[in-house]
């Protein structure tokens, strides 16, 4: 059969790739981002509750109202702000369905989306399979900070969306009050959507504080917000999120929403509406992801590893230009195969990856896995 496809230069992702190798080569995986322990046990009891008591049918389209009536009150504890269960708030078939939603939904053919690189992988093709056209905003090594007066110069008549990450997959920043600020000054009076990944919204160190965009009242009216409890809570292929947003934008997310999904699985729902009644159950992962950062921070201090500290999300970058002169690619392979470890290349996260020797590892592991990754990574 002839087709011509939507996305005809989309091979295998880096973290397929990556994972497949490191279980050929019995390598510990620190490249894909996820967890190797297990959600709270309160949780699962919780989901086994719902599923047993017989929770089993449809849910509303845009989620239980249980459940976003209890993310209306963790919205308003974390961020100050009170949104409407009914008009501001979907729940979603993980925070990847919710991107491909947004973006599906307010991108026309030959519209413009500015994207920030290094970026989530999902964005770029999100955006083309609508006819959209990727402007990439390029960061660099090692701070990674945004240059807002040379994105602003990116804007043309046809920009209808720019999407930000933060805490940022893959760098580990963050966006702070005065980046925030400078973007909503750049989408002020124009028609064009903020869309705001804020999945590592509570995996935020040293003190900083999550600057989401629902805090800023101007802003959020242009914005979409899009969150992941897969990510909140150690559960990444349950593949549960949700997106907020002003009501008029949330109307048409839901009316994209109810043809490529219409609802999620109800007896998750259930428990997590119950779940995040106490705020304990998010409020605490700060201190107990950063000291996982700093073990293996102060694990691989004895390596010519250089680690760019980590700011947020649950992965750390670190320089090897002391090591070796192969590609990022290539030296994700030989830590794989010749070391044992498995990492992540950061130059897929690149249209156009500039010259760099950076790694990124995962360190949303049991202690004793990051123990026996620095272990191996000692012989470099």
């Amino acid at each position: 059969m002839n087709f011509t496809s939507k996305l005809p230069q989309s091979g295998i992702t880096i973290f397929t790739v990556m994972s497949a190798l490191a279980k050929e080569c019995g390598a510990i995986n620190l490249g894909q981002g996820f967890p190797d322990f297990d959600c709270d046990v309160s949780l699962r009891q919780k989901v086994e509750k719902y599923l047993n008591g017989g929770k089993n049918q449809y849910c509303p389209m845009p989620g239980l109202l249980d459940l976003r009536t209890s993310i209306s009150e963790k919205m308003n504890l974390s961020y100050g702000v009170e949104l409407d269960p009914d008009t501001q708030i979907c729940i979603t078939a993980g925070a990847t369905q919710a991107l491909f939603t947004a973006i599906t939904g307010f991108v026309h053919p030959g519209e413009e989306v500015i994207i920030i690189e290094p970026a989530y992988d999902s964005y770029k093709p999100s955006i083309q399979i609508a006819g959209g056209i990727p402007v990439i905003y390029g960061l660099q090594y090692p701070d990674y900070s945004v240059d807002w007066n040379r994105l602003e110069s990116m804007v043309t008549s046809r920009t209808r969306m720019i999407i930000i990450n933060t805490p940022h997959n893959p760098t580990g920043t963050i966006l702070r009050d005065a980046d925030l600020k400078a973007l909503e000054q750049i989408v002020k009076g124009k028609d064009i959507l903020v869309l705001s990944d804020e999945v590592y919204e509570h995996l935020i160190y040293d003190g900083e504080a999550h600057c989401s965009v629902v805090k800023y009242p101007s802003l959020f009216q242009q914005s979409l917000a899009v969150y992941s409890f897969g990510k909140t809570f150690h559960s990444t292929g349950w593949k549960m999120g949700y997106c907020v947003g002003p009501p008029d934008l949330m109307k048409e997310f839901k009316n994209i929403h109810q043809w490529n999904v219409f609802c999620v699985n109800s007896f998750t729902q259930y428990a997590l509406a119950e779940h995040l009644q106490d705020p304990q159950t998010y409020n605490q992962l700060s201190s107990f992801f950063q000291q996982k950062r700093n073990y293996l921070t102060e694990r691989l201090s004895a390596t010519p590893l250089e680690p760019l500290l980590s700011k947020g999300t649950y992965f750390q970058l670190f320089n090897y230009d002391g090591v070796s002169d192969l590609s990022d690619a290539e030296f994700a392979k030989y830590l794989t195969k010749e070391i044992g470890v498995a990492a992540i290349p950061l130059s897929p996260f690149y249209s156009e990856p500039p010259e760099q020797k950076v790694i990124r590892l995962c360190f949303a592991k049991k202690e004793e896995t990051l123990a026996e990754a620095a272990t191996r990574l000692a012989q470099l």
